[in-house]
């Protein structure tokens, strides 16, 4: 399991938060925000900063719940922005 250092001074609001843990972590899902950051509505979270222009895609997977039925669950990944100019070009 993962141990998360963070200050208050570093976030302020839990969109802050969840963007932390996607920069350092990759990936978020809606439990780990929950139990986290005490944000309990991560789609919405994750809806602004797409809106914001973070590249944030939405991979569902599957999760064996406590009484062993199999559902899907959002896990959100981050993708770092690739420089301008290490962008290749494609002409077509």
């Amino acid at each position: 399991m993962k141990t998360i250092r963070i200050t208050r001074d570093e976030i302020k609001t839990q969109k802050d938060a969840i963007l932390w843990h996607l920069k350092t972590y990759g990936n978020i899902t809606s439990w780990e925000a929950i139990k986290e950051y005490g944000a309990t509505r991560l789609s919405g979270i994750i809806f602004d900063l797409k809106d914001e222009g973070y590249p944030i895609e939405t991979n569902l997977i599957e999760w064996k719940t406590r009484f062993g039925r199999i559902t899907n669950i959002a896990r959100y990944q981050y993708y770092k922005p690739i420089p301008k100019d290490e962008q290749m070009i494609i002409w077509g």
